[in-house]
């Protein structure tokens, strides 16, 4: 059963992977800033359900199945346990619940982590995609800082605001195009969405 009211809505699921934030140790930082990041970046209209949880393998793999099937979100993000560390499963469980793997997000996400620490290669951040019968959704795995997120998606512009690097948001509207997703559109200032020729509708 559907859980998503309006099938031209953007249905984005948030993940944040802490075993301190979801024990109440400290406050979650990866929600909140994904969530200012989307509200100035996207144009269209969205809709968001989070989730806050342990670094366990089987938590964050049910968490991902259950916004994907049956919530049905179209874009699931998550933040945090991407790491060397023993406790960072994210990838793990991302690629677990995956049926096509997209390994161009992860690449780029390391080239743009580059320009600012050498610690950037550390990071195992994947993204995939998970298909249903008559449904599918891009998961990105994404940094747990906010300086990060903001970097990663949105990419790095010089001080005239030219695009040093290219973010990895700009190829998502198009990949939720191409696996019969909403039509996603966002603010230019913030993320220039790239779509071919053929693919962009007229404005509205």
């Amino acid at each position: 059963m559907s859980m998503k009211t309006n099938p031209d809505e953007l249905k984005i699921g948030l993940v944040s992977i802490s075993d301190r934030a979801s024990s109440g140790v400290y406050e979650d930082q990866g929600i909140p800033a994904l969530q200012a990041w989307f509200t100035a970046a996207l144009s269209s209209a969205w809709q968001m359900e989070t989730r806050l949880i342990p670094d366990e393998q089987a938590a964050i793999e049910q968490a991902l199945i259950e916004l994907v099937d049956v919530e049905r979100c179209d874009l699931v993000i998550t933040t945090g346990g991407t790491g060397p560390a023993r406790r960072d499963v994210t990838p793990e469980a991302t690629l677990a619940v995956a049926t096509k793997e997209m390994p161009g997000f992860g690449e780029q996400m390391r080239q743009i982590s580059l320009h600012f620490v050498p610690t950037a290669i550390l990071s195992r951040q994947v993204s995939v995609i998970r298909e249903t019968s008559d449904h599918a959704a891009l998961i990105m795995n994404l940094p747990g800082q906010p300086k990060s997120i903001k970097e990663t998606l949105e990419g790095l512009k010089d001080a005239d605001g030219k695009q040093l690097v290219g973010g990895i948001f700009a190829a998502v509207p198009y990949c939720i195009d191409l696996m019969g997703g909403p039509y996603v559109e966002t603010n230019e200032v913030i993320c220039k969405a790239w779509r071919p020729k053929h693919a962009i509708r007229p404005a509205k």
